[in-house]
This record gives C-alpha cells, sequence and structure tokens, in this order.
C-alpha cells in the first residue's frame, strides 16, 4: 500500500538570502526541530531517520526514510533513496528555494511529498479489505498532519535574530 500527502508553504528567513541558503543546505539545523522526526542524522550527502505516526490497531511506528541532498545555487533538494527490505518506509521528496524580499529578509519555498510504503498482512476475504481501507484513511490523515507540523518545526529552527552580514 501506497500512501502520499504533500506540503507547499513559504517562510520567511530572519538575515539575507545568502545566510537562508545556508541554513536549509544545513538540513541537520533546518530540520532540528520537527517533533515528528526521530533519529535524525543530517549532513552534506543526506538526511535519513524515521518519521513517527500513529497508525490504527497497529499502533505507533516508525517508518524509515533516507534521502540524498543535492545543494541547488538557491537552496537545496532532498531526493529519496529506496529502502528495501523493509516492511513500511517512507520516500522524503523535498526543495527549499529561497527567494530575497529584501536585501535583509528573505522568502523560503519549500515543497515536501511524503510517500508512505506500508506492507499489510493478507487477511484475505471481505475483513481484510476493510482493514485495509480503515489503515488507508488513517495512514492518509496520519501524513497529511505530519505534512501540515512541518512549516511549525522548520519555522522554530530559524534563528530568531539574523547572524552576521556576509561582506
Amino acid at each position: 500500500m501506497v500512501i502520499e500527502s504533500a506540503q507547499t508553504f513559504t517562510l520567511a528567513y530572519p538575515g539575507t538570502p545568502q545566510q537562508a541558503v545556508a541554513f536549509v543546505q544545513t538540513p541537520a539545523l533546518a530540520l532540528s526541530r520537527v517533533g515528528f522526526l526521530r533519529h535524525l542524522k543530517a549532513d552534506q550527502n543526506g538526511v535519513q531517520g524515521e518519521l513517527l505516526v500513529q497508525l490504527p490497531v497497529l499502533g505507533e511506528a516508525d517508518l524509515p526514510f533516507r534521502s540524498q541532498l543535492v545543494l541547488t545555487p538557491d537552496g537545496a533538494a532532498l531526493e529519496p533513496q529506496v529502502l528495501t527490505g523493509e516492511r513500511a518506509w517512507v520516500e522524503v521528496h523535498g526543495t527549499a528555494q529561497v527567494g530575497a524580499e529584501h536585501a535583509d529578509r528573505a522568502g523560503v519555498v519549500f515543497a515536501f511529498l511524503f510517500r508512505a510504503h506500508l506492507a499489510l498482512p493478507d487477511g484475505g476475504g471481505w475483513g481484510s479489505d476493510a482493514f485495509t481501507k480503515m489503515v488507508r484513511a488513517a495512514a492518509g490523515r496520519t501524513l497529511h498532519r505530519v505534512a501540515q507540523e512541518l512549516p511549525a518545526g522548520i519555522a522554530a529552527a530559524m534563528p530568531t535574530v539574523p547572524g552576521p552580514q556576509e561582506a
């Protein structure tokens, strides 16, 4: 079963466009306050960790993910890596593109797509179909909630005052 949720949003960065680019190109910092991520490891090569989600009957699930970090002149992108051998995992696609609002302030447009891959036990029959529909609906709501919480987590990781101006 594959379930997906997307989220696009814009945040004002409290510093110069160059500082905003440095922020989004440092995923360990930019994602450090996102509450639904567990065991986050991020460096200049990529990001990996687990998305913490609630599934009906199955309870709390940690969906592992791994994405390659691609630096762009005006931001960064995450390209998902396939995780083989996992019963449940998630693809995390993302882009962060910085635009100048003013010389001392930047706006960052974020776009994320979460695509969860869930292997459910095959119970066969009518009850299995109902269970699958229930899991699909609940997992879809959970992924949507996760995507909705993302802007607040990234905003919380931003500095409250601009850092030193670059020469």
